[in-house]
């Protein structure tokens, strides 16, 4: 699509709302979707039949490619209420950069900036209320693509189908998490697709989170492929650590990019905090813990926001971090982002999309 061409949106509004169904003070993750969502088609190398249409099911073809090859990627993107009403989506631009990545990696067409960003803008505007307003609360919002030429054989699809949906939702985590280290299982290699938000990464990860859920974790930390002695992501989230006074963030290819994960540290940079985006050793954590320099641990992601580690598994041995109430940076950064997105204090960086 060339930047001049114009996205014209057919909008089809629902003729019974669900809202009224909701109770918005005891709100699931993931559990209720918004009346209506956003469907684009892709065919013959262009997109085409951009809609927002009441949100209900998609018809398949059983030998539509996705379903046995995999094409299929996603993002993860939240919403909020100010006092006056206001909606306002949080660095939406940074979600459209990292799908265009996936999609480049999987061999699949990039989304225009007029759908992704506009498609938002309006869907939004369509199902303003369903952002809910109580501090804690937001309406995520899923957009993906997956491939859907119907016909056997390994090659890039023909066609694809951008979607988004949208659901009101509280905390995906409700308190501090303990993770387990794992040395045996691999979420991602060198040349792989670590970085992209692709469902095989996640299709991966449920069997040894499984696993460690039996031992009593509720997450993994993942690590290297090639030796597991270095610290990449935990299985729902980016991994943030301090160790003396230096932010620290696992860095390279097969981790996730994450958006929140970037903010966070752009912010430690802001506060005239040391950070580094680097390779972690789990060893290098693990003598930190006992040796009482690592102050801070902690989960970053769309979802997740920030979720404190409380305890971390490595070979039989829990390994406990300090109280959450003590830990400095985390707790502020928490709070600042809490104010920023809630429209309570000026955004400098620009950083809020308001609908």
């Amino acid at each position: 699509m060339s930047a001049t061409e114009q996205i014209s949106f057919r909008v089809e509004p629902t003729n019974s709302s669900r809202l009224s169904q909701v109770d918005f003070n005891n709100l699931k993750f993931g559990q209720i979707m918004s009346d209506h969502m956003l469907v684009a088609e892709y065919n013959n190398g262009k997109w085409e039949d951009v809609s927002i249409v009441p949100y209900g099911d998609l018809t398949i073809s059983p030998s539509m490619s996705a379903l046995h090859y995999g094409q299929a990627i996603f993002e993860g993107i939240k919403a909020y209420k100010f006092e006056d009403g206001t909606v306002s989506i949080f660095r939406p631009d940074k979600n459209w950069e990292r799908f265009n990545k996936s999609a480049s990696r999987l061999q699949m067409p990039e989304v225009p900036e007029e759908i992704f960003l506009g498609g938002l803008k309006q869907l939004l505007d369509i199902d303003r209320e369903w952002v809910p307003s109580k501090e804690g609360t937001s309406l995520y919002i899923r957009p993906f693509m997956f491939a859907t030429e119907s016909a056997l054989g390994v090659h890039p699809s023909i066609s694809y189908k951008f979607v988004v949906i949208t659901c009101p939702v509280g905390a995906y985590y409700s308190k501090p998490i303990s993770l387990k280290v794992e040395t045996h299982y691999t979420r991602a290699a060198e040349g792989g697709v670590g970085f992209s938000k692709n469902a095989g990464n996640y299709a991966l990860s449920l069997y040894p989170t499984q696993l460690a859920n039996d031992e009593g974790y509720d997450q993994i930390m993942w690590t290297d492929a090639l030796e597991h002695k270095y610290i990449e992501e935990a299985g729902t989230a980016n991994l943030i650590f301090r160790i003396g006074d230096t932010i620290i963030t696992p860095h390279g290819d097969t981790i996730l990019h994450g958006v929140t994960r970037r903010t966070i540290m752009q912010l430690a940079e802001e506060w005239g905090y040391r950070a580094e985006q680097r390779r972690v050793s789990v060893q290098e954590l693990i003598d930190g813990i006992k040796a009482g320099q690592v102050s801070e641990a902690f989960a970053a992601g769309t979802a997740a926001t920030i979720t404190h580690i409380d305890r971390i598994g490595f070979e039989g041995t829990d390994y406990t971090l300090p109280p959450v109430e003590g830990r400095e940076f985390s707790n502020k950064v928490l709070d600042y982002l809490n104010q920023l997105r809630y429209g309570k204090v000026e955004d400098p960086f620009g950083w809020n999309f308001i609908v």
